[in-house]
């Protein structure tokens, strides 16, 4: 009766066993859309075997419930990949911005292109030496100086809003890390309580999930802590989450520009350079559209000084010698200088066509307004050979970054599938899972009902039983 008994309890383990495997492949099954979640498999376990007379017998097995497959150092390298691509997309999606507020026009006789209207504007100038006392001719040359001005302080004024804009995402973005890391303190102190010597299952699909979104959005480094804790810090090493506890993120103005902190340390220079959405837009917004801008400038001052220059230095029709007066508004440094870029002249007698003290039929100053087209004085280059500069060099930074993103984006898919491979759920897979576990189960509930006949057989001897 003893070694029925036995039997009896190995088949009702087994049959336990084979419940529990199926409701983890099921388990799996229901959640195979969910994104969050890590495939798990049953827990199989052997039984202590039971030794008699010195010979082993063994005592069956035991499913313990599921365990997740997930490869920590995989999810670390993927969240690091996440924050170079997150970085890199953020950039280019800035610098693509940037670039439109350049975009050639689709034609020489189009306005909106800076190149075409500086062309435009000293050609003005040629034109009027053939006859100096004009008026549509010298009109021309205030309605090309007009298109210029507009379009470069326009130009300037798009960079500005850019800028500003990006600025506030900035904010959006910092509001967004403080969330989840606040959530990841909670869910690493519940890791802690329920499960600190093993895999917590949905807590840790929860917070790998919430690294996985912060890494998107800035530069983390993770390191892992005793009893299943798991420490967070920016990659400059600030530290935003350890044991339960999160450190946000705050912000406030430098010189009329968001800078953000963590405690009493400015963490802005770091957070630039660390990675995630806030990493590229950040350096969008601290050099790419500055060192833009500042080109601008340069161009919007030295045209604007020069040509003023040369306007006071000869003779206009109604006779002022020297005393022409300004084309363009007269900057007083060169930063700023593209955004308030205007002509102010609205009278034009008073372009100074004549060289000083010459009658109205001269034409020498006119001839040095033109001359300015192909003279370097724009940081030792032409007007034109200056601004094509700018463009081509922006146009080259945004190529390069294009190039990067996508190789960092590759380089995260790769990695995705790698998760998917080891965490993800194929239903082909779990549905040969529910095949064998059910199958298994069947052979166990036979076996059962046998050793039931066996028992029972045992009980009545001498009366006939009939074994299924």
């Amino acid at each position: 009766m003893g070694t029925i008994n036995s039997a009896m309890a190995l088949i009702t383990g087994a049959l336990d066993a084979d419940q529990m495997a199926l409701n983890v492949t099921s388990n799996n099954v229901a959640n195979a859309s969910n994104q969050s979640y890590t495939r798990e498999v049953p827990n199989w376990s052997e039984n202590q075997p039971i030794y008699l007379n010195g010979l082993a017998q063994g005592a069956g097995i035991t499913v313990t419930g599921g365990v997740s497959q997930r490869d920590r150092v995989l999810n670390q390298r993927l969240d690091q990949q996440q924050q170079l691509s997150a970085s890199s997309t953020s950039l280019l999606t800035a610098l693509t911005t940037l670039q439109s507020s350049f975009t050639p026009a689709p034609s020489s006789t189009s306005t909106g292109s800076i190149g075409t209207d500086i062309t435009n504007f000293f050609d003005s100038y040629t034109q009027l030496e053939s006859d100096p006392a004009s008026n549509p001719l010298r009109q021309q040359v205030l309605s090309s100086a007009t298109t210029l001005a507009a379009d470069i302080s326009g130009a300037a004024a798009s960079l500005n809003a850019q800028q500003s804009s990006i600025d506030q995402s900035t904010t959006t973005v910092v509001s967004q890390v403080n969330a989840l890391t606040s959530s990841l303190a909670q869910v690493t102190q519940e890791i802690q309580s329920a499960s600190p010597n093993q895999d917590a299952g949905v807590l840790e699909d929860q917070r790998q999930s919430d690294l996985s979104q912060l890494s998107q959005l800035i530069g983390i480094n993770q390191i892992t802590t005793e009893k299943n804790g798991l420490s967070v810090t920016t990659t400059g090493g600030q530290l935003l989450e350890s044991e339960g506890a999160s450190f946000p993120i705050t912000s406030g103005s430098v010189n009329g520009v968001t800078h953000f902190f963590l405690g009493t340390s400015d963490i802005t220079a770091a957070l630039a350079t660390g990675g995630g959405q806030i990493g590229g837009l950040l350096t969008a917004r601290d050099q790419s559209i500055p060192t833009t801008l500042a080109s601008l400038d340069q161009l919007a001052y030295s045209i604007s000084t020069q040509v003023n220059t040369v306007n006071n230095a000869g003779t206009d029709l109604v006779g002022d010698n020297g005393n022409a007066g300004n084309i363009f508004n007269a900057p007083t440094q060169v930063a700023g200088s593209a955004a308030a870029m205007a002509v102010v002249m609205t009278d034009p007698n008073k372009i100074a066509a004549a060289g000083l003290g010459l009658g109205m039929g001269d034409d020498s100053n006119a001839l040095a307004a033109a001359n300015l087209a192909t003279q370097s004085f724009v940081n030792g280059q032409t007007p034109s050979n200056f601004y094509s500069n700018l463009v081509s060099t922006l146009g080259a930074t945004v190529s390069e970054t294009a190039t990067q993103n996508t190789a960092l984006t590759a380089s995260v898919t790769q990695l995705q599938t790698q998760v998917s491979s080891l965490s993800g759920v194929s239903l082909d897979d779990e549905a040969s899972n529910l095949e064998e576990f059910q199958r298994s189960y069947q052979a166990a509930s036979q076996t059962f009902t046998i050793l039931n006949s066996v028992m029972a057989s045992a009980l009545n001897l001498g009366v006939e039983t009939a074994v299924a």
